[in-house]
């Protein structure tokens, strides 16, 4: 059974060019971190209470009893799952910044190897939630935390399981909302709380490590040199924008007045262009030909970051750029890459 995407999901596809993928080979998988021939989850939480209530956008979801079997679809809940220990029966696939044909990024396929987990169960769902290969699967849980569904592919999820779902608008979930809602989802609060703690740590130790970043207005854009007629920028709502605070850097005032909780980004015309003034850093996904094109630009080449070079460019669909949309695992795995670039281009700004 198939199902349309929900236009969100459209437009979160094209701007990032990331389609979540996601179909299955319907084996059952384990979820058990030094067992893997059991089907328990690696991590107990010694003091959890049953039921468990976890409020989100579509009402509320009562988890009876700890989840033997966590299923994970769309981006990045299955990297939380992962980050505790726990793989799970079935997963999503990336295919944005994917550099093989695994389906998985570099920082999941370590986590899986970790976990002692050879052959997981990918949904291949790049059409459409493959509510079949979920079922399969025989979730006692389905996290969805950082996803895009709509009520319709919500009801008919929690017809296969007890589904965690996004807590107010599609597509615009924290790293650090992630991991509470979906680590409440399996049971293991506390150590959610204990991956968040540590998460910010290591960003505040990297963060240090690079000075010349902090307090810089930065924002992170989407440029298509084909037509710059308009543009996007992701608001402090979306895991881009709120992890370039989470570096040290400033969400500039201009953009800040111009966001809105409804939205994960802003689109602006070329028009509008001197909303950016204030920007002292760009960060975009492209390639060696963008900063030129931008800087060719009549309207955009004005802007005062563009003019003077200093655009941050995340090479389009690879590791680094997937990251940016960020989860424990990919933080771990990408900080330092992306911190260098950063700061390279920070260390010229006065």
């Amino acid at each position: 059974m198939k199902n349309k995407k929900s236009l969100l999901t459209l437009l979160f596809a094209c701007f990032m060019a990331i389609v979540l993928a996601a179909c299955s080979d319907s084996s059952d998988k384990k979820t058990t971190t030094d067992n893997k021939d059991g089907d328990t989850a690696s991590t107990e939480s010694s003091d959890q209470q049953y039921p468990i209530t976890v409020q989100h956008a579509f009402g509320e979801t009562i988890i009876e009893e700890k989840p033997e079997r966590v299923a994970t679809i769309a981006w990045a809940n299955h990297d939380v799952a992962l980050a505790l220990g726990t793989v799970p029966v079935g997963f999503s696939a990336a295919n944005y910044g994917v550099q093989d044909e695994s389906g998985m990024l570099p920082w999941t396929a370590d986590a899986l190897k970790e976990l002692g987990e050879e052959n997981p169960n990918v949904y291949q769902d790049t059409d459409g939630l493959d509510f079949e290969a979920i079922a399969d699967s025989n979730p006692d849980v389905i996290l969805a935390a950082y996803s895009g569904i709509t009520q319709e592919e919500y009801d008919t999820l929690s017809q296969i399981a007890p589904v965690i779902a996004y807590k107010e608008t599609p597509w615009v979930t924290s790293w650090r909302d992630q991991v509470t809602l979906n680590s409440a989802g399996m049971g293991m609060e506390k150590e959610g709380q204990q991956l968040i703690a540590d998460t910010e740590k290591l960003i505040a130790d990297k963060a240090n490590e690079y000075s010349a970043i902090k307090g810089k207005k930065a924002a992170f854009g989407m440029f298509n040199v084909t037509d710059l007629s308009k543009f996007y920028i992701y608001t402090p709502g979306d895991p881009r924008g709120e992890f370039l605070t989470d570096l040290g850097m400033e969400y500039p005032e201009s953009l800040k007045a111009l966001s809105t909780d409804e939205s994960f980004y802003l689109e602006l015309s070329a028009e509008h262009a001197d909303a950016l003034a204030d920007v002292e850093i760009f960060i975009a996904y492209g390639d060696k030909n963008t900063v030129k094109a931008l800087q060719a630009d009549p309207i955009l080449g004005k802007i005062p970051a563009i003019e003077k070079g200093n655009v941050v460019i995340v090479e389009d669909n690879t590791p680094l750029a997937a990251a940016g949309n960020p989860n424990p695992l990919s933080i771990k795995y990408t900080i330092d890459e992306y911190l260098t670039l950063i700061s390279d281009v920070a260390k010229n700004i006065q």
